[in-house]
């Protein structure tokens, strides 16, 4: 069995790649970034503008209708009003 031990110049590859690798992501987020966020919003509004659609439906499908009546049922007639005027 060989003990393969860590060169200097293969930690320094090491690291070397992988600041490589940080700066381009990093990059790459700045360029493509904010078009991601900009449909990532656009896709949540939609959603959100869907949703308010479909409760506005289901609201006006389930408006409260009162319940009708037939026939009013009349009152009772007493008598007719007298108006009564004082005399002095």
């Amino acid at each position: 069995m060989t003990m393969e031990t860590a060169s200097l110049t293969g930690i320094i590859k090491t690291i070397f790649w992988l600041l490589v690798i940080y700066y381009a992501v990093k990059f790459f987020f700045k360029l493509f970034g904010p078009a991601i966020f900009q449909s990532a919003v656009k896709r949540a509004e939609q959603s959100i503008y869907q949703q308010y659609q479909n409760q506005q439906q289901q609201q006006s499908q389930q408006q409260y209708t009162a319940p009708k009546q037939d026939k009013p049922q009349e009152k009772k007639k007493i008598g007719e009003y007298i108006d009564f005027e004082e005399i002095e």
